[in-house]
């Protein structure tokens, strides 16, 4: 609310006059506004006034006499009467006065435009030629300035100037950046940028108009420094003025603060400037200063001025670099400085625990062979002491280092021998302590090793460490830095610095404040906490090492030292109703260290300099209404701050503000823009409601932004925000930015606010956000925040949706040390929203949080369960069956405390740890458990845990009935037989299968607790399985191999251990899944080992086989064609072997031309196997088995004989001897009967019949010995034929009947070549058939089926045996044709056929 102050000159109207008048004569006589200066004719015309208004003299009447005491009261009155009429006299007088010089003044204003008007027009009207009115200047300058030539022309119309340098034109583009020709308001220039001795020559301007040309010349002489070269230009030269660095005006702008760096890294300090004038080529003098010592440019130092800017960088920091920095800049009023301090902390150590590295390496006393080498020692904190140094010297030019000594010096200083006359060297120094080495030091300046008699020597004979620096005693000087000193140590023993170290109060550990020896006895600690509360404590440093600590310094807050506030400033109008206005100002930058609690506001009239006090009595906020103003005229303010330390400096007067009605429609300005929540991107703007709200209501606000020095503003909402906040996202880090905001009521925008202060995207050191939690012990939900920077001043201020909270019953904030905390008392959905904290007195603290209604309730649940404790179990309860049947009944609590208590209860009966029953805990794990050792079907029920700790409480239950109970029981008996199974022999492993590499299946199991005793045996369906090698129980498994798995293997496997201590059996039943798993086991390695497709030719049609280490029908095989499923018909025949499955195609087409794949799965993976029976692949298939087909039938129709005769005959002399045979082909074959090779005609003795096609008989009556021999049959067609032996042995009557003899019977004779064979025998292909692993069987004698491949030797059949060997003498009583004993195979000789089978383009399966 603003303050109403009743205006002080309406309280004393005559001091006010008074005032006034005094003050007019001071400005008169001080001449402060010269505009109320008036001339000599002012004067006169004054007198002349003062004449005019002087009144005639007045005759006092008779009766106005008075006595002596009356008229001496008159006089008395008339006196002071007098007195104030002459100064309202006066008053009016200067009045008049200062009117009519206004009304002069106008009038002579007028008369000037009205006369330069006529001018212009008389000049537009007469043309001229161009006149110089100012001509070229001769000039003479060093070489490497800048010069320049200017002059002006007048002309109408105006003139073009040219220039010439000798009589040449002067071209810019020419030599770019040399020349620069400038023409501004008839003024024209030529600037020539850093002359050289040839710019010397006569320069002319040339200018030109329609009307004539004017010239003007002057010459430029370039004169080169003495030394520097011959003069340019013989004769006398007028001296020039040189224009020095120091003769510069130069003002420091941004200047270089306290900094850290660390060993190793770079660091740059610069100052921002203004030079006055700018000249590039002499940039002012600057020197760089380090602890009071002039520094050089060099390779630890780079300096650079020019620009408005001046820098020292620092490329390889060391702790030597630590100290006060000061630019001292050479100025034409003397020298314009600034200082700040640079720490150089350690960096990190090459061993943990390791010490810093010394510094400042120097060398003392140097001789022709021996240099004493001395430095300063690091500060050791929290290290280990040091117990020695290492000193390592290089030459210069090398970069070999050689330690100087073996064992470590215990003092900073060594003298190193062993040096080369002539030869420079530089050292460098390492500390050691317990823990290792140190990173070494920077390296010494170079050292010659030269005889001198003037060296600098080090001093010192005291030997040991100062005593310890006296009383330390710290004092507040910033919020970041505090002020130490210290009385020195009583016994110095040439000191060479001290060590600083702080520590947190609260905490153990102490931190160095600098790392490099400072000399004086005072020093400002930076970096530090703003808020926090340290002591500190000082060492004294000698080249003997570190002093004792002194005591250590009272706590003390790091917080800026009391002083009395800055100034306020942008003072700004919110209102004005013609009497009064209201104005605001924001805050000092600078509160002084305590907190600003009171403002007060001065005002004066515009045209006078006398400042009145508006209040009397402090405000307490930043607006205030000064009422009793003068309407229309204009009024100055300035206001003060106060704080405890008094009342600060005054602002700048503000701007003149008329004191007039505000009638606008539209709002007023708001005000009091600040900010909130400050972070890299983002930030929150605040802003108060405009005083003066125009003809309506406030409905929003409009928010505008810019970039710090830009006009270009952005609208950052284009609908009216209705709330005093805004939320500002999208920023760029680290940039600067200014915002503007605007009102808005049903008649339109309002004025806009003052612009805020530059606000930088950059969030504050250690920010942290505000945390939503819940309290462990109360369940109290709260929002919390910790400050990273607070001072005593400092309050939290909570605001819910940027509303200042108060005193609110709805929540309690309490604060403790740089943490604040909002409790709500009684949560609910109306404590949702967006709150957020504000740090007062710091440099922008805050935070906000949004309390979401989810996460609201996820507290509340919390809350509701700290406040209502029940103990968190991570398992509830539940059971497990363990060895020998036992039961096992578990819970498991997140945490459990020694105190906990419970109970089992089962069945509404409380269960103790007794017999058959063992209930224990364990803390460390959270589990209580309850052990039954008998389970029975007594024990079915409900069993529940009630557990007690502390004040939390929790149950648990487990319901074993039904179902549950049952296969739990059932679990429990099984264990307990287990255990009981497991005390003789047992299977450690029951059945299962594996399948080796050759596809042999191998039932396997193990056993455990076997002797030798123990048997073992195999059974299948119950009958028992004896493999080749017997099991061998001892070795701990036993398998039997299953080849050749197929489907007749299914059945049910059994393995039996037994022994005197029991007996265990293992059962697999292999079918079913178990079935389909070994099948795929083999498919799986079948399938991996799979030929290629092979092709193979047969009468029947074209066949595609694909070798594999095993093949069975179960397997999951797929033939496809062109990509479809071919099933098994009698077009396509799908089959295979052991050792192949094949796909054979019958009676092939061109339709069955294409590719063809076989897909071999072991319910995993896929193997594929593919072949293209197409082109000339299809056509030679096609081809062969045409020629097979042909081949076939001729020997499926060809000339045999069925059956009937047999191998020998043995028969008595004078008996009938029949040889009957059936043969059979198509045509009818020709029938031809053989004895000894010789053709059998037919007689009465012999007599040949061949009845019906079918059947062909030999009959000799009465057989003599002569009969005996071998008899042939042959029977051929025109597709071929075969040869039938017989030996017939005849015997007298009374002799013994003969035996045969082995190897006399007769080789079948070779066929007889057929009249029409199909194809000339065909030779085998080159490339062999693949040939399977197992070789086909020979083949057999059987069957009257001839041989596959017959060899032709000769149409007529030769025997090789002439002995019959009969094998039965007994003839048969019904018929006279003998029997032989056993029947044997019929011996045939096949015709000769083409080869059965062709091999396929495709390679071999190897």
């Amino acid at each position: 609310m603003a303050s109403k102050v009743i205006h002080g000159s309406k309280k004393k109207h005559v001091s006010h006059v008074k005032t006034d008048y005094a003050y007019h004569h001071t400005k008169s006589a001080a001449h402060h506004h010269t505009e109320r200066k008036s001339s000599s004719k002012e004067s006169h015309v004054h007198a002349h006034a003062t004449e005019a208004m002087a009144e005639p003299a007045y005759t006092i009447p008779a009766f106005r006499q008075r006595s002596a005491d009356e008229t001496e009261e008159y006089q008395r009155v008339t006196t002071h009467v007098a007195k104030g009429l002459a100064v309202i006299q006066e008053e009016l007088h200067r009045m008049r006065i200062s009117t009519k010089a206004q009304v002069e003044s106008l009038a002579i204003q007028r008369e000037v435009q009205e006369m330069m008007t006529k001018k212009v027009d008389l000049y537009d009207e007469v043309h001229k030629m161009p006149d110089f009115l100012v001509a070229l200047r001769p000039h003479t300058v060093w070489e490497k300035t800048p010069v320049k030539l200017f002059c002006t022309v007048e002309g109408k119309p105006r003139p073009v100037v040219k220039w010439y340098k000798g009589g040449v034109p002067v071209d810019p583009l020419s030599a770019p950046g040399k020349y620069k020709i400038e023409s501004k308001y008839g003024v024209h220039s030529l600037i020539i940028s850093r002359c050289v001795v040839s710019d010397t020559a006569e320069y002319s301007a040339v200018a030109t108009n329609p009307h004539g040309t004017a010239t003007s010349k002057a010459k430029v002489i370039v004169k080169r420094p003495a030394g520097a070269g011959e003069s340019c230009h013989l004769g006398l030269v007028p001296h020039l003025t040189e224009i020095h660095p120091s003769k510069l005006e130069v003002t420091l702008l941004d200047r270089f603060s306290v900094s850290f760096g660390v060993e190793g890294s770079s660091i740059s300090l610069a100052c921002t400037m203004v030079v006055v004038p700018d000249l590039p080529n002499v940039p002012p003098h600057a020197q760089w200063y380090r602890d009071d010592k002039l520094l050089k440019p060099g390779k630890h130092a780079e300096m650079s001025v020019g620009g408005g800017l001046a820098r020292l960088k620092l490329p390889h920091l060391a702790k030597d670099d630590e100290g006060l920095y000061t630019l001292r800049i050479f100025t034409k009023d003397g020298t314009a400085e600034h200082s700040a301090y640079l720490f150089v902390s350690d960096a990190a150590p090459s061993a943990a625990g390791a010490p810093g590295a010394p510094m400042s390496v120097k060398a003392y006393d140097i001789n022709s062979d021996y240099v004493l080498v001395a430095w300063k020692p690091p500060n050791t904190v929290n290290e280990a002491a040091i117990t020695g140094y290492f000193v390592d010297r290089c030459e210069a030019g090398s970069d070999h280092w050689v330690q100087c000594n073996d064992a470590p010096v215990k003092v900073c200083k060594y003298p190193v021998h062993g040096l080369s006359v002539g030869h420079s060297y530089h050292f460098r120094v390492r500390a050691v302590n317990s823990a290792g080495i140190s990173r070494p030091s920077r390296k010494s300046d170079k050292v010659t090793a030269l005889d001198a008699a003037e060296h600098e020597r080090l001093q010192g004979t005291d030997e040991g460490v100062p005593s310890a620096p006296g009383q330390v005693i710290a004092t507040r000087n910033t919020k970041s830095s505090v002020f130490v000193q210290w009385d020195p140590p009583k016994h110095l023993k040439h000191l060479v610095g001290y060590y600083i170290d702080g520590r947190a109060v609260g905490s153990k550990e102490w931190f160095p404040c600098n790392n490099k020896p400072f000399k004086h006895t005072r020093f400002v600690v930076h970096g530090l906490t703003p808020g926090e509360t340290y002591v500190f404590r000082v060492q004294a440093v000698n080249v003997y090492g570190l002093s004792d600590e002194s005591q250590e310094s009272s706590p003390i807050a790091a917080e800026p030292a009391l002083a009395t506030p800055s100034a306020p400033f942008g003072i700004t109008m919110l209102s004005c109703d013609g009497s009064s206005m209201t104005i605001a100002w924001k805050s000092p930058k600078h509160c002084g260290g305590s907190k600003v609690t009171a403002y007060y506001v001065s005002e004066r009239n515009a045209d006078s300099s006398h400042w009145k006090e508006v209040n009397l009595t402090a405000i307490k906020e930043r607006v205030c209404t000064v009422e009793h103003l003068t309407e229309g005229t204009f009024y100055e303010f300035k206001v003060q701050a106060a704080n405890l330390a008094g009342v600060g400096l005054p602002s700048t007067p503000s701007t003149p503000m008329k004191c007039e009605a505000w009638t606008m429609q539209e709002p007023g300005p708001p005000y009091d823009l600040s900010f909130s929540e400050v972070r890299s991107h983002s930030l929150v703007l605040l802003w108060k409601a405009p005083v003066y709200t125009g003809a309506s209501a406030v409905t929003g606000y409009l928010v505008e932004m810019a970039k710090k020095g830009s006009s270009e503003f952005v609208a950052l909402n284009h609908d009216a925000v209705n709330h005093r906040y805004l939320q500002v996202s999208g920023l760029e880090e680290g940039e600067s930015y200014v915002f503007k905001v605007c009102a808005v009521n049903g008649s339109g925008h309002g004025k806009h606010s003052q612009l805020s202060e530059p606000v930088c995207a950059k969030a504050l050191p250690g920010t942290k956000e505000i945390v939503a939690g819940v309290d462990e012990e109360t369940g109290d939900i709260f929002l919390s925040l910790e400050a990273c920077e607070i001072c005593e001043t400092s309050k939290f201020v909570w605001s819910k949706n940027y509303k200042p909270i108060g005193d609110c019953p709805r929540v309690a904030v309490t604060t403790e040390g740089r943490t604040s905390r909002m409790t709500f008392t009684n949560p609910d959905k109306d404590d949702l929203g967006r709150y957020s904290v504000v740090v007062t007195d710091t440099d922008g603290v805050s935070a906000s949080h949004t309390l979401a209604e989810d996460a609201l309730n996820t507290m509340l649940e919390l809350s509701h369960a700290i406040r209502h404790p029940i103990i968190p179990l991570k398992h509830g309860l539940n059971y497990e069956i363990l060895e020998k049947g036992h039961v096992r009944f578990w819970l498991q609590a997140y945490k459990l405390s020694p105190d906990v208590s419970y109970r089992f209860i089962v069945n509404d009966k409380e269960v103790t740890s007794g017999e058959g029953h063992k209930i224990s805990h364990d803390v460390s794990t959270g589990i209580i458990e309850m052990t039954v050792d008998l389970f029975t079907r007594a024990n079915e029920g409900t069993y529940t845990v009630q557990i007690h700790d502390g004040k939390a409480k929790a149950q648990t239950s487990l319901v074993l009935v039904g179902d549950v109970f049952k296969a739990a029981l059932k679990e429990a008996e099984f264990q307990r037989k287990e255990h009981i199974r497991k005390q003789g022999p047992h299977f450690s492993k029951y059945l299962y299968f594996t399948v080796t590499e050759d596809c042999t299946v191998m039932l396997e199991c193990k056993v455990a607790n076997v002797k030798k005793e123990t048997s073992f045996h195999w059974y299948k369906e119950d009958e028992e399985l004896v493999p080749e090698t017997p099991p061998n129980v001892m070795s701990g498994a036993c398998a039997i191999p299953i080849p050749l798995f197929s489907r007749k293997d299914h059945g049910i496997y059994k393995a039996v251990l037994n022994d005197d201590r029991g007996k265990d059996t293992s059962v697999l039943d292999i079918s079913g899944q178990v079935f389909d798993d070994i099948i795929n086991a083999i498919a799986h390695i079948a399938g991996a080992s799979a030929s290629e497709l092979v092709l193979q030719c047969t009468p029947e049609g074209i066949r595609l086989q694909c070798y594999m280490n095993y093949y069975t029908e179960e397997m999951k095989t797929v033939w496809k064609h062109k990509e479809s499923k071919i099933a098994s018909s009698e077009k396509m025949r799908i089959g295979g072997t052991t050792e192949m499955a094949w796909m054979q195609i019958c009676d092939p087409s061109d339709k069955e031309k294409g590719h063809y794949t076989i897909e071999i799965s072991d319910g995993e993976q896929t193997y594929t196997r593919t072949f293209d029976l197409s082109g000339q692949a299809y056509t030679d298939a096609y081809e062969e088995y045409l020629r097979l087909k042909a081949a076939a039938f001729a020997e499926k129709n060809r000339g045999r004989v069925v059956g009937g005769l047999p191998d020998v005959v043995t028969i008595m002399e004078e008996k009938s001897l029949s040889l009957t045979c059936t043969v059979w082909g198509e045509p009818t074959p020709e029938v031809i009967w053989f004895k000894n090779e010789q053709e059998v005609a037919s007689s009465e003795h012999t007599k040949i019949t061949f009845d019906g096609g079918k059947f062909a008989s030999l009959v000799i009556n009465k057989v003599t010995p002569d009969d005996s021999g071998k008899y042939s049959i042959n029977v051929r067609n025109k597709y071929g034929g075969e040869f039938v032996e017989i030996t017939v042995s005849v015997y007298k009557h009374g002799e013994q009947i003969p035996e045969p003899k082995l190897g006399h019977h007769a080789k079948p004779a070779t066929p007889v070549a057929t009249p029409v064979p199909p194809k000339s025998p065909a030779p085998h292909s080159k490339t062999p058939t693949p040939t399977p692993k197992a070789h086909t069987p020979a083949l057999s004698m059987k069957s009257p089926t001839p041989a596959s491949t017959p060899v032709p030797k000769s149409p007529t059949p030769t025997p090789k045996s002439h002995t019959p060997t009969p094998k039965s003498p007994t003839p048969t009583p019904k018929s006279h044709t003998p029997t032989p004993k056993s029947p044997t195979p019929t011996r045939s000789v096949k015709s000769p056929t083409p080869p059965r089978f062709m091999k396929s383009p495709t390679p071999p399966r190897k």
